[in-house]
């Protein structure tokens, strides 16, 4: 019987190891499975942060260009507005000479007139100055 006995629990000290080294197997399975899965979300991670940086920068980058162009669109509607003032001014300039011109080719006709009709009297003069002398 106490051979019995020693084989029973013998039995069981083998079922009991078996047991424990296939929990420990399992154990040891879910250790390795849980590490490459923390590997693989780290690495996901890490190309997630990787892209959101790369996004950072060209966002940022594309505000510098948008500041430093609606910049430049102010300072060529600046130059346009003071193009358009000096554009009105030369018109206004440029009314003035006319209107000038206008006065003195009027002048210019009148003077011309002037002389023809001097220049006939003093034919007239000449040609009363002729028969006058004969």
């Amino acid at each position: 019987m106490e051979n019995l006995i020693k084989k029973m629990d013998e039995a069981l000290k083998n079922r009991i190891v078996i047991i424990l080294a296939v929990f420990s197997a399992v154990f040891f399975f879910g250790t390795l499975s849980s590490c490459n899965s923390a590997i693989r979300q780290k690495a996901a991670r890490d190309k997630e942060m990787a892209a959101r940086l790369a996004l950072e920068e060209r966002t940022s980058k594309y505000v510098q260009e948008k500041s430093a162009l609606e910049e430049k669109a102010k300072a060529k509607e600046n130059e346009t507005d003071e193009l358009k003032v000096a554009l009105e001014a030369t018109k206004k300039a440029l009314l003035q000479d006319q209107l000038v011109n206008m006065s003195l080719k009027e002048e210019l006709q009148k003077v011309t007139k002037m002389k023809e009709t001097l220049e006939e009297d003093l034919r007239q003069a000449l040609v009363n100055g002729k028969k006058l002398k004969k």
